[in-house]
């Protein structure tokens, strides 16, 4: 669920298990920012479980809702993955990533069992971490004298700006995410302060 200033995601990672006539799902959430981080999390969870007979995997990223990906990993088409998303949607949540390991107990459990189980697992999951609210940012790259950073720093803390990255030398180079709400003031401040150079980027 969305807003233009702010969205909802999970604020931890989170893990729950559930059996099925032998079968061990184990569901693990995570908030993520970005594709790279979803691949770094499927790698983790593939290595800790090398075993498992599949990792199926579902995520929603971004704020207009177009960019998810399912996978059932071998599992029947649209037993595995597409469960797992409607769970994260009825949370109404994004930037959420929700692999489930299932270890196969040796009983068939069908596709309606399959979709009842990956379901069951990942609202586990989902339920035993907070859903928060995050500020909607924008992306800005300063470079300016050090002389200046106090008075760029005033800007960045009077309207909630997060530092994401920078560099302190003689030059400086920050990058920042600044709240929706607060973007024309921040541009404004920091366009008027003489030799700092404000450029928008996309992350």
């Amino acid at each position: 669920m969305t807003t233009d200033s702010h969205y909802y995601t999970i604020e931890k990672p989170s893990v729950a298990e559930f059996k099925e006539r032998g079968s061990k799902f184990i569901a693990y959430a995570f908030p993520i920012a970005d594709v790279s981080e979803f691949k770094l999390r499927l790698a983790e969870i593939k290595k800790e479980h090398p075993k498992a007979t599949h990792h199926c995997f579902a995520y929603r990223l971004g704020l207009d809702g177009n960019t998810y990906r399912v996978s059932d990993d071998g599992e029947p088409s649209g037993s595995a993955g597409k469960p797992i998303l409607g769970q994260i949607d009825s949370k109404q949540v994004t930037n959420v990533l929700v692999i489930v390991a299932r270890y196969f107990g040796g009983t068939q459990l069908g596709i309606p069992g399959l979709i009842t189980a990956y379901k069951t697992t990942t609202a586990f999951a989902l339920q035993t971490t907070a859903i928060v609210q995050k500020p909607v940012l924008h992306h800005f790259q300063l470079q300016f004298d050090y002389t200046q950073m106090n008075e760029v720093m005033m800007v960045v803390k009077q309207f909630d700006c997060v530092v994401e990255k920078q560099e302190m030398q003689l030059f400086c180079s920050m990058n920042i995410g600044v709240p929706q709400n607060w973007l024309a003031e921040v541009e404004n401040k920091l366009n008027d302060l003489r030799g700092v150079e404000v450029e928008a980027i996309q992350i």
